[in-house]
């Protein structure tokens, strides 16, 4: 009822009230996301005199005072009330009857709605896909790209607020969740944030001391574990000593998740390469203002893991040697959810707009993520070239197709606004 209130999906001509009054609606209002009438600053015309108020909306009029509106002062604003059945008269605090209009809502309309929000694979406007312009499909695409990088950057602003204005200590963060990958982004950041950067950087000159931090607080060190490992053994006198040092306590070990993951994606080796972020400085965000397009971002991210870590994925377990660097992937994957939010973040904060448009032309250069959300969209026949329209599906489908908020999807509205006109 308030979707085709809001959106005037319903015939204006010959409406009258309840009782007989010529009504003419002029503006619908805003609606209000609060408490209170559900749309502000409305305007109607009754029998040609001009109302200017709120207006509140029922599916039948006896919930007015089932709502205990009637005992509310709040609204007496209220210069229509709008139902889908008039099964009383309502009145104001002061006994005066507001004007109620009743506005059915079309079967088909009703039915339309819940086949699109009630639809188990939250995308059952797939098969209407490649009937909406191409212009329409890319404003919409965007939109949500923006929408996702806001969303992304209001997080790193309130990670600021806590750090005291540190945006290396925000940029560490935020490089920890993306290392993370997803399945341990949620791990990774617990990390970054029980385990200041200041911390670190006090004994940054010894990379042992910076791993015995990491792992430590990880919840990964435990006295007396893989005996004649003599790496693991340091860390854990490293780590004992640093914990009571800083009054630490470490994560819990079962916050790592390891099920079908390829060892290469262990936790183990990204810890280790963020420490040796860390031992070379970790003035990654400075260098992230400063680096002169894609490719020099990259190479902020290229260490390479010798010694322990080109034969371990884990602590006590031999591998062959190997050549350990993030690949090209997994730099996209810092650059996507890492680098591109820091700028846009930082250029809203500074007002540079150099910076935000540096965000939005690093997510176009890269290419798009492969995943099942992205693959799913292309194959509905949304194109994804590049990753600033991989974020935007992948903010299509957890905000609003999970959601089942067809409602406020441009591409939902379109198809329900069509069904409501057809329906009148």
């Amino acid at each position: 009822m308030q979707y085709v209130w809001q959106h005037r999906l319903f015939d204006h001509a010959g409406l009258t009230t309840v009782d007989g009054r010529k009504l003419r609606i002029i503006d619908v209002g805003r609606l209000n996301t609060d408490s209170g009438p559900d749309f502000f600053n409305a305007k109607i015309a009754v029998d040609g005199c001009v109302w200017a108020g709120n207006v509140e909306i029922h599916r039948r009029a006896s919930d007015w005072r089932r709502h205990n509106h009637h005992l509310d002062s709040a609204y007496d604003s209220v210069i229509l009330h709008v139902v889908e059945v008039a099964d009383t008269v309502v009145h104001r605090t002061n006994g005066e009857e507001i004007p109620t209009l009743v506005l059915s809502c079309s079967p088909t309309f009703r039915d339309d709605y819940e086949a699109l929000v009630s639809h188990s694979s939250a995308q059952s406007c797939a098969r209407y896909i490649g009937e909406f312009d191409p212009i329409f499909l890319s404003d919409w695409i965007s939109s949500l790209a923006v929408e996702r990088l806001q969303a992304k950057s209001q997080r790193l602003h309130d990670w600021l607020s806590l750090y005291k204005g540190s945006w290396e200590e925000v940029c560490y963060i935020a490089v920890s969740r993306s290392l993370g990958f997803g399945i341990n982004g949620d791990a990774f950041e617990r990390l970054a944030r029980s385990l200041p950067l200041l911390f670190m950087q006090k004994h940054a000159d010894s990379l042992s001391q910076v791993e015995a931090f990491l792992f430590g607080q990880a919840g990964l060190l435990t006295e007396g574990e893989y005996a004649g490992d003599d790496y693991y053994a340091r860390l854990v006198s490293e780590y004992a000593f640093l914990r009571n040092k800083f009054g630490l306590t470490p994560l819990n070990r079962e916050s790592w998740k390891f099920f079908r993951l390829r060892p290469a994606n262990f936790p183990h080796r990204r810890l280790a390469m963020m420490a040796q972020y860390i031992h070379r400085g970790f003035d990654l965000f400075s260098r992230i203002c400063e680096a002169d397009g894609e490719e020099a971002l990259r190479q902020l991210f290229k260490v390479e893991l010798s010694g322990y870590w080109s034969t371990h994925y884990l602590f006590g377990h031999v591998s062959p040697e190997s050549k350990v660097v993030l690949g090209a992937s997994a730099v996209d994957i810092l650059l996507i959810n890492a680098v591109a939010p820091l700028l846009y973040a930082y250029g809203v904060h500074v007002g540079d707009e150099s910076m935000t448009d540096r965000a939005f032309s690093l997510l176009e250069s890269l290419r798009p993520e492969k995943n099942s959300i992205v693959r799913r969209f292309s194959d509905m026949g949304i194109g994804v070239t590049n990753a600033m329209e991989s974020q935007a599906v992948i903010q299509l489908n957890n905000e609003y197709c999970q959601a089942h908020k067809c409602l406020y999807c441009r591409i939902g509205h379109k198809l329900l606004s069509r069904s409501a006109m057809k329906a009148i």
